[in-house]
């Protein structure tokens, strides 16, 4: 599978008209071939002292408008319609850019370069032993201290949205190798699609997610109790304590992991143990074929929106914002306990030390490269 441009690309950032966005539609080297759909614009929203602008990208097509930062390739906004047509923001944010320079729940955000955790922050890869920085209890999650949610990515235009670019330094968050990443996300219709491609000049573990937080209520909506979820998987990773998979795969038959079915959502976290949904479900193993493949449904009866979510990643980890806490979001809404969901593509947790789980690891001279697509219809 070829990289996207992200070694030619153009380092030239689009002409930002200072008085609004500037319109990207027309632009030669954006459109190749046929017209695209979705109208793509970009305007300056803030500045980072001593690092430079963030730029807020937006992508719009008939039904969906999707906000895109550079600051850490953040989903900032999802706008989609409810069966009478009104349009509402599912996705949790901030209104200004100190929300998320301060924020320590990854809200949209691009996570990296290994989302999810790895136990005791430790692997060995190669003979070598690596320590990263500990983050999340006893483990490292995320990508670490300062992951790719916290860096400032090179944003160029493609065909229907906008590309996003990184280059992670030999050593950066303790992780071995330079690794150059990109995420795109483009807009066609009701989908949005995200395509992660990476290449490393060492041996190194990658696993790449969008962590955006969703209420198909709309993102003021005080929990998604009322929500319909379906997972098409018939595995799930247990935990321990601390959120590590504990090395079985369990099949979700018989327990309160089974949402093969569409279950309600307020009913079903009576039964989980714990605070709630964090887990890893499965959906491809060791050996199947790099395919894409149905992950998840998610339907909110009262407005009559469903967000259906497909991926080539081999799991998801299903989250319901069981340790949101109160923080002050758009409009000034509190996100609080149960408040939204997250559906994670992701390979499955702590992969770089349970060798029976598919492999995280990207060779020198391979493309790491995965697609997620979010569609948002109603019924």
């Amino acid at each position: 599978m070829r990289l996207l441009p992200l070694l030619e690309q153009k380092k030239e950032k689009p002409d930002v008209n200072k008085s609004g966005p500037k319109s990207l539609h027309d632009r030669g080297d954006f459109i190749r071939g046929q017209p695209t759909m979705t109208d793509v614009s970009v305007q300056q929203w803030g500045e980072v002292g001593g690092r430079g602008p963030v730029d807020l990208w937006v992508l719009q097509s008939a039904q969906v408008r999707v906000e895109v930062l550079s600051l850490g390739a953040i989903l900032r906004s999802v706008c989609c319609r409810g069966r009478e047509g009104h349009m509402e923001d599912v996705v949790l944010g901030f209104d200004h850019l100190e929300g998320y320079l301060s924020d320590q729940r990854y809200l949209g955000a691009t996570v990296g370069r290994v989302a999810n955790r790895i136990a005791r922050g430790h692997f060995v890869v190669e003979g070598k032993e690596y320590r990263l920085d500990i983050n999340n209890g006893p483990n490292a999650l995320h990508g670490g201290l300062r992951g790719f949610n916290k860096a400032i990515w090179l944003a160029t235009a493609v065909e229907g949205g906008v590309q996003l670019s990184l280059t992670s330094p030999d050593g950066d968050q303790g992780y071995p190798g330079e690794v150059q990443v990109s995420v795109s996300y483009t807009l066609q219709g009701e989908t949005l699609t995200a395509e992660y491609q990476a290449r490393s000049t060492k041996t190194t573990p990658i696993n790449l997610t969008n962590h955006s937080y969703f209420n198909l209520a709309g993102q003021a909506a005080a929990d998604i109790y009322d929500h319909q979820v379906s997972i098409s998987a018939q595995s799930y990773l247990p935990v321990d304590d601390s959120s590590i998979p504990t090395g079985e795969i369990r099949r979700v038959k018989g327990t309160p992991f089974d949402l093969t079915t569409p279950v309600l959502i307020g009913p079903r976290l009576k039964e989980v143990p714990g605070p709630g949904f964090d887990h890893n479900f499965c959906l491809s193993f060791p050996g199947d074929s790099w395919t894409e493949r149905g992950a998840a449904r998610v339907f909110h009866p009262a407005s009559g929106r469903v967000l259906e979510v497909s991926t080539s990643q081999p799991g998801v980890q299903f989250y319901t914002a069981n340790f949101l806490d109160g923080l002050t979001g758009k409009g000034g809404v509190m996100y609080r306990k149960h408040s939204s969901f997250c559906l994670e593509t992701q390979n499955w947790p702590d992969a770089v030390n349970q060798a029976p789980f598919p492999s995280c690891l990207l060779c020198p001279g391979e493309d790491y490269h995965h697609v997620t697509r979010f569609t948002f219809t109603t019924v």
